[in-house]
């Protein structure tokens, strides 16, 4: 039997095929990892535009309304009603009030015949959607009684408008006789009328504590329509002064600085009106309470014995810029009268004496930008000049040796695509923004961009886009 030859098996290597689109998908993702890396490597820099803005602090307080007002208390008993609306000024012998002893006037306002005589007006309406905006845009859930004034207010001018048309029928009682039993209640002076008392309406500054701001302990009774009054309860009160004043409690170090502005722009969060108190101190005891008088403005708050403020203080404008952007920097200072200006260039410097390798005394031209003049004396960078450089007075043999140094604040403009200091005058600075003088020498301008934050950068670095 003839003997079988073995089979030898190799394996068959297919040839390296270099595709293109591999070739140039390879460079690319090499490429992208590249620039990650260089992303995350190198420094951010951001530009910031300056433009003009204001700044302010302001702190809300809850104060306490003192005015001039009087109180009237009624000469008779019986149901009262009123006819003047509350919160609106009265003038002498205009009819307020009426006191009907027997009941008849109660009868009338209760009966169909004496509300169907007429209709609200658009005044009248305008009335109460104003009532119930204020409410709806004042309304407070951690002040739910306020409902309840809300209620008695809304309740009491519904009645005066209604007791209006009760008035045409006081006719059919005169000729019934029994006139003589309704008592009017007329002004003796003008003011403003208010149908609510709470026993702080001879507040004086005497009286001024830290316990008059406890909401919880405050007391106010509201006067209603139809209602029985005994002879000498109260009935009604007038704001006689455009005059008053708000009273917040401050400490000693606020308070003098209050004082020291003498007025203290304020906003009234009810209604968000601005006006200018002028500012006087009350201490009682260790409790120091700040008085901001108006001459305006009364009538809209007249209601009201506490009053929601907020005391607008520092408002200062100018150029605003954020707080990153602000680095600190120090200058050589030279005297005013060494600078000199170049006949070829027009270029800023100073003469440098000094001597060669040989002793020969040396004089050159030592080209310095200005930073800021100040006290007749130049701020200098040291990117030019060294400590220990004699400079050379113009047209004299005077020499000032540099070593006296200042600080200051300022920004690096990137206008011209490098990092280049501009130095700044803080008028009014908080947490996150300052506002700085416009239109100084040497300094910023609106719409100048800035190097939003000064760390990422050193003066005189490039700035790409």
């Amino acid at each position: 039997m003839a003997q079988k030859k073995s089979a030898t098996i190799k394996k068959y290597r297919k040839p390296l095929n270099i595709n293109l689109g591999i070739v140039i998908f390879s460079v690319i993702f090499v490429y992208i990892i590249i620039c990650i890396i260089m992303y995350f490597n190198s420094k951010h820099i951001v530009g910031y535009e300056v433009t003009m803005g204001s700044l302010s602090e302001s702190k809300v307080y809850q104060g306490i309304a003192m005015r001039d007002e009087q109180v009237y208390y009624c000469n008779n008993a019986g149901y009262i009603n009123y006819y003047s609306p509350e919160g609106k000024r009265v003038g002498f012998g205009d009819l307020i009030y009426t006191v009907d002893e027997t009941g008849q006037l109660a009868d009338m306002a209760g009966s169909s015949d004496a509300t169907a005589t007429g209709s609200l007006s658009s005044e009248d309406l305008s009335e109460l959607k104003n009532q119930i905006i204020t409410f709806r845009t004042n309304f407070n859930d951690h002040d739910f009684s306020s409902v309840y004034d809300f209620k008695s207010n809304v309740n009491g001018t519904v009645l005066k408008l209604a007791n209006s048309n009760i008035l045409d029928n006081i006719a059919t009682l005169e000729s019934s006789g029994s006139s003589d039993l309704i008592n009017y209640g007329k002004s003796d002076v003008s003011g403003i009328v208010i149908y609510s008392m709470d026993g702080d309406e001879t507040l004086t500054d005497d009286q001024l504590s830290s316990t008059l701001f406890d909401q919880s302990k405050y007391k106010k009774q509201q006067l209603i329509n139809n209602e029985l009054v005994a002879s000498g309860d109260p009935v009604y009160k007038l704001s006689l002064s455009e005059d008053w004043s708000i009273a917040i409690q401050v400490d000693a170090a606020k308070g003098a600085e209050l004082l020291e502005d003498g007025y203290v722009k304020v906003k009234f969060l009810k209604t968000q009106d601005v006006s200018w108190g002028k500012v006087s101190i009350v201490t009682n005891g260790d409790e120091t309470f700040a008085k901001l008088t108006f001459s305006n403005s009364m009538i809209n708050y007249c209601t009201d014995r506490f009053i929601d403020i907020e005391l607008v203080t520092n408002d200062e404008t100018g150029l605003k810029i954020p707080n990153s952007s602000i680095v600190e920097k120090e200058f050589f200072l030279i005297p005013q009268d060494y600078l000199i200006t170049s006949g070829t260039t027009e270029e800023t410097g100073f003469m440098r004496t000094g001597y060669d390798e040989k002793g020969n005394a040396t004089t050159e031209f030592v080209n310095a930008d200005v930073y800021n003049l100040e006290d007749s004396n130049y701020y200098i960078d040291d990117s030019s000049l060294r400590i220990g450089d004699v400079l050379q007075k113009p047209d004299s043999l005077d020499t000032y040796t540099v070593s006296k140094r200042g600080t200051l604040i300022g920004v690096y403009n990137m206008n011209k695509g490098y990092a280049d200091f501009k130095r700044i005058t803080i008028l009014y600075q908080n947490e996150e923004y300052s506002v700085v003088q416009s239109n100084t020498a040497y300094g910023l301008s609106v719409y100048d961009y800035i190097v939003l934050d000064a760390k990422s950068v050193n003066e005189n670095d490039f700035i790409y886009e």
